[in-house]
Order: C-alpha cells, then structure tokens, then sequence
C-alpha cells in the first residue's frame, strides 16, 4: 500500500468509516440502536434465535453494551433469554421482536444481498476472497500486538 501513497491508507479509513455511517443511518431510519441492529442482525443470520455467545463474538461491541442492549430488548418484549447447556444462553425472538427484525436487520439483510446478487460471480468471489485475506492478515497482525 505504500507505493500507492497515503491516499490508499486514507481511501480504506475513509470508507469503513461511510459504511459504518451508512449502518448507523440504516438503524437510525428503522427506529433501533445502533446496538439493537447489530444484535438483531447477527440473530437474523442464525433464523430467530442465537446464542448468547455468538452474539457477543460477531457483533463486534462490548460486552457491556450488548448486555444493556439485550436488557432493554428484553424490557421492551422484543427478545428473551434461554437458559441451555448448563451457564449458556440463547437469546430468542419474540413475535413482536420478530417483527421488529423484519422492520430493521432484515431490510438491511435484503439492501445487501440484492447489492451482491448484482454483482457477477466473479467480483462476489474476488470481494469475499479479498475481504478473507485481509481478515486472516489482520486477525494475524492483532495477535502479534504488545500490550
């Protein structure tokens, strides 16, 4: 990337910051937190429930926020908590968080599937293959931080 300037460096801050940004207006439009859409999302990809702990992995915020966020979904009659396998927790859509999902991850789900169905074979695979690399490079590079 050096040899393309600093502007590459900036290209790849400057548009992962316009797609979170677009992922905030996306939530803020369908009336959900940006925490709340995050955890009905990840739970969309599994169908209506998920657990706890994959949540918390994929969702890509604290601990601490989701767990507020899943006590205000679950206050709220969006969501519940299952108790399975001993300490671990599913946590469940209701019929009214079903509905909210549809009304918010599932639209955002939709918004990118049709962008990548217009896509031809050949860039999907290019992107998803670019985007691996670049995630195994980078968890790598992660792991080698000194503290």
């Amino acid at each position: 990337m050096e040899k393309d300037g600093p502007g590459a460096k900036h290209r790849y801050s400057y548009l992962t910051s316009e797609l979170d940004s677009a992922y905030h207006a996306a939530a803020f439009k369908c009336g959900v937190s940006d925490s709340a859409m995050r955890i009905l999302y990840t739970i969309c990809l599994f169908g209506d429930q998920c657990p706890l702990s994959d949540i918390v992995r994929l969702c890509g915020i604290s601990k601490q926020t989701i767990n507020s966020s899943l006590r205000k979904l679950e206050q709220e009659g969006m969501v519940f908590l299952q108790q399975t396998d001993g300490k671990r927790k599913t946590v469940c859509l209701t019929p009214a968080g079903s509905q909210l999902a549809q009304r918010s991850a599932m639209q955002v789900l939709r918004i990118e599937n049709e962008i990548f169905c217009s896509w031809t074979p050949e860039e999907r695979k290019t992107y998803f293959d670019l985007m691996e690399r670049f995630l195994s490079a980078f968890q790598q590079k992660v792991e080698e931080i000194e503290a």
